[in-house]
């Protein structure tokens, strides 16, 4: 019985390694998205002399936030691999965050970026807010104040949790973790 349980444990635990297809297809997607982002910046470049501020700022903040998607893609993978998959072995010039970066942390990184793209994409819209209604825009405001509440009880929570891991009661005692 003891034998079957641990081929059992085994399995479980080598199946982690699928992990690897969804971190490499990332990878991919992010070199699809490189091609993309290529393209709107050659595109900016080659127009930038037609283009008022207005303009010129939404295709900047459109840039910013291809970079902000791509961030965030790079983390999940770096990160999720090395959390559940395998540790990286040394590499010169390693991401100083590499193997610092717990679940929950990544949890509250992931949120705080598509809280930081959510603002974005609500600045591009006031912008251009003639081409709204007025429904479209407190839609938009809403949605956006969603992902800043999920932000704000995702930290909340992992700050509960690291306080009661150190056994202190009082989750705003100066001791407590940092967010």
């Amino acid at each position: 019985m003891k034998r079957l349980e641990l081929a059992v444990e085994s399995i479980i635990l080598a199946s982690r390694w699928l992990l690897v297809v969804f971190y490499l297809g990332l990878g991919l997607a992010l070199a699809v998205y490189a091609v993309s982002f290529a393209i709107k910046l050659w595109s900016f470049s080659t127009a930038i002399m037609s283009l008022n501020e207005t303009d010129t700022i939404l295709r900047m903040l459109s840039l910013i936030d291809a970079a902000l998607v791509a961030s965030l893609v790079v983390m999940v993978i770096i990160s999720g691999y090395e959390n559940f998959v395998s540790r990286f072995d040394e590499h010169d010039g390693e991401v100083h965050w590499l193997g610092t970066i717990d679940v929950g942390s990544l949890k509250i990184k992931v949120a705080s970026t598509i809280v930081a793209i959510s603002s974005i994409h609500l600045l591009q819209v006031f912008l251009n807010h003639a081409q709204f209604t007025t429904a479209q825009l407190m839609w938009l405001t809403i949605m956006h104040l969603a992902f800043v509440v999920s932000a704000l009880l995702l930290a909340y929570i992992d700050r509960v949790t690291g306080v009661a891991k150190l056994g202190k009661s009082n989750p705003y005692d100066e001791k407590g973790p940092d967010l």
